[in-house]
């Protein structure tokens, strides 16, 4: 009688234990990234933004284990994240499907169910994802058709992966980086359009251009040249893809940015030439965007900041022209045993801004003291306590 008691108390306290360790090891732990700016101090007006990257979701043809402990912990990772955070907005920077780009399109909605899902009760934060390699595919098997069913399944974005959207008075636009890697395909042009648009845009937000100015599509070629804009003046710039993060951007100076975009768009056509003709791949030689299309997008929007993902580690470079750039961790076990996000602070009025990295529970740890407890019970129950 003693025993059975004792192990009921045993089971229980075990019980306690483990929910007590759920909802510490759920919870992140956010450290602010120092950087040399505008002061910010906070507002209750600010915007405040979660930035995941690398779900890696199989919808579907997820395995018991991932379905009944890795997306488990995931649901628990959002939900004490947005708890603690309290977040206005969710970005998603690309990969949400581990293979989305051999699924059918049934496959792809059982992918995007477990996404929401996983949101549970916070599925109706508004949220904007960007399209990774991983969702549509390298640039072999790039495909019009797919590319444009998939953005229609997620908000904000065009038929070719892009988008544009403002809240609390902060300027969003997402370019689809996939396409822009591949130098011969039929996409990337009309990402370029997007980003001459935006520009265009911008600078007429900015009094450079009036609404009488003739942008026909001759125009968009060097308009944005002639109209400048100051560095960090665009729009936070979302990609999957980094951009070109080499000791000669830092290098670049002056005439690299007087160069133009027409030049810059043939170049990047000569590089994915050259890389074809030595019978290389350029999506297995490059995870970051060429140099050329990093000084377009760079040159064309002089982004706020840009957000990108893909490399799986967190990092934060300054461009020559001294634009911010944040890669995004992975959020996912499926990617890496050390998960985490980026959660940024916007200041309601001026350009400051607060970056945090917050970290999550590693995988290894969590199985190991599972397996602890287990060991540690079983022992009792040989022991006769």
């Amino acid at each position: 009688m003693g025993i059975t008691v004792s192990l009921k108390v045993l089971s229980l306290v075990a019980i306690a234990s483990l929910l007590v360790f759920e909802e510490w090891l759920s919870t992140p732990a956010c450290n602010l990234v120092p950087f040399e700016g505008p002061k910010f101090e906070d507002d209750p007006g600010d915007l405040k933004v979660m930035l995941v990257a690398d779900l890696l979701l199989l919808g579907s043809d997820s395995a018991y284990f991932t379905l009944f402990f890795r997306d488990y912990y995931m649901a628990k990772f959002f939900r004490k994240s947005f708890e603690s955070l309290k977040p206005d907005l969710l970005l998603v920077l690309g990969d949400i499907s581990a293979k989305g780009s051999e699924l059918t399109r049934s496959k792809w909605t059982s992918v995007l169910r477990q996404f929401y899902q996983i949101l549970g009760p916070f599925v109706g934060l508004p949220f904007h994802a960007v399209l990774g390699d991983r969702d549509i595919g390298e640039c072999s098997d790039l495909d019009l058709n797919k590319v444009n069913w998939i953005s229609r399944k997620l908000p904000g974005l065009d038929p070719s992966g892009c988008g544009a959207f403002e809240i609390n008075n902060i300027s969003f636009v997402t370019l689809n980086a996939v396409a822009l890697l591949c130098g011969d395909n039929s996409l990337r042009f009309g990402i370029e359009k997007v980003i001459e648009r935006e520009s265009l845009e911008f600078r007429n937000k900015t009094g450079g251009i009036n609404d009488s100015t003739n942008t026909t599509d001759a125009d968009y070629n060097f308009l944005w040249r002639v109209h400048s804009m100051s560095s960090g003046s665009g729009p936070v710039t979302l990609l999957h893809f980094p951009l070109q993060q080499t000791g000669s951007q830092r290098q670049g100076g002056i005439d690299t940015l007087k160069r133009s975009p027409i030049s810059l768009i043939e170049e990047l056509n000569e590089a994915s030439k050259t890389r074809e003709h030595i019978g290389a791949d350029p999506y297995k030689l490059l995870h970051s965007l060429p140099q050329n299309a990093s000084e377009y997008i760079l040159q064309a929007l002089k982004p706020r900041i840009i957000f990108s993902a893909h490399r799986h580690a967190f990092s934060d470079h300054v461009h020559f022209d001294q634009t911010r750039e944040i890669t995004v961790p992975a959020v996912s076990w499926n990617a890496r045993d050390d998960p985490g996000f980026v959660f940024a602070t916007f200041q309601k009025t001026g350009r400051a801004m607060s970056i945090s990295y917050c970290s999550l529970a590693r995988e290894s740890h969590i199985l190991v003291v599972y397996i602890s407890i287990m060991v540690l019970f079983c022992f009792f129950c040989l022991k006769g306590y």
